[in-house]
């Protein structure tokens, strides 16, 4: 799907955009804290109901169209997610986060030492009750996957939404070293990646954001993050590890597979780890331009961070009490 730029930013509420197999349908919803606006993705619209939902949140300053591939950043446009629910039949909700302090948008993580103070957990909440009561999205298939700031959100989703999800992903997001947030308490399945030599959220933890992206807060390491959820789930011992062939003999990057738990229908945590990789999903078909990747750091071109994800998700399932 190939959409100009921005073709959706005018947008009125409910505004149906046909894009080959999908229609991508932007809306509003009043809620106490302002207008919040979503993109929904429907691979077809007469399908049948009690599809997995994908919930798909964007990095700081990114945005809802954006992640779905209806918008650029400085002419990359990620199609992955696209491409996957049309082949999967999966329904993706992309939500807008709000207006951070730098004027940029923004999600409400658990940081204590960021700004933003949205009811993005409320948001999102009402989000899933719509499409499971109007959408036909399956109650026991709620998935969320975040990028950075997104990525970040998505961990406190797993916090206080825990037992509505069946699993949460996460790309180049820390947990916070300051959290305003209580400990996790339900035990979920996780997937996360991230880079090596990621700039804006260092993988082994500490000040967040770079020149461009100030007073971000200060996060816990790739790892330690992903251990919080790993003692809550019970999941010690050493993890299953695999090395992803190399694809491209000019790609700097490399990635490691580290799974824990044996039952992809159980809970399980997974660390997809991009050694060389910089802040920015992995693609075999996408591509940054090259000033780009010297901001952010380098692409791996090994695997698709969607297709990862969604083999991560696609056999779990939430507990919904009746």
């Amino acid at each position: 799907m190939v959409l100009p730029a921005g073709a959706l930013a005018g947008a009125l509420a409910g505004t149906i955009v046909p894009a080959q197999a999908s229609t991508i349908v932007d809306w509003t919803l009043n809620r106490p804290e302002g207008t919040r606006r979503y993109l929904v993705v429907e691979p077809d619209r007469l399908a049948a109901r009690n599809r997995p939902l994908v919930i798909l949140l964007h990095g700081h300053g990114a945005s809802a169209a954006m992640m779905v591939g209806v918008d650029s950043l400085a002419g990359y446009r990620p199609q992955d997610w696209i491409r996957l629910a049309e082949r999967e039949r999966i329904m993706l909700i992309a939500p807008e986060g709000s207006t951070a302090s730098d004027g940029k948008i923004d999600w409400n993580d658990c940081r204590g030492d960021a700004s933003i103070r949205s009811d993005d957990v409320g948001f999102i909440a009402e989000l899933i009750d719509n499409a499971v009561a109007r959408l036909g999205a399956d109650p026991e298939r709620i998935y969320v996957f975040g990028s950075a700031n997104g990525g970040a959100m998505a961990y406190r989703l797993g916090i206080e939404l825990g037992p509505r999800l069946a699993a949460i992903g996460v790309q180049g997001a820390l947990m916070p070293a300051q959290s305003r947030c209580r400990a996790p308490s339900h035990p979920l399945s996780v997937f996360v990646t991230h880079g090596t030599a990621d700039p804006v959220m260092p993988y082994g933890g500490g000040k967040v954001g770079n020149w461009l992206l100030r007073e971000r807060g200060n996060g816990l390491g790739a790892e330690e993050s992903l251990a919080v959820w790993r003692r809550l789930a019970g999941l010690g011992g050493g993890p299953y590890r695999s090395r992803i062939p190399h694809l491209q003999s000019s790609d700097p990057t490399s990635a490691i597979r580290y799974v824990w738990g044996g039952d992809p229908a159980q809970v399980q945590v997974e660390l997809l780890r991009i050694d060389g990789g910089g802040h920015v999903p992995a693609s075999k078909g996408d591509a940054f331009p090259w000033w780009l990747n010297k901001l952010v750091g380098n692409m791996n071109r090994d695997v698709d961070t969607a297709e990862e994800a969604w083999i991560f998700f696609r056999d779990k399932r939430a507990i919904v009490k009746q």
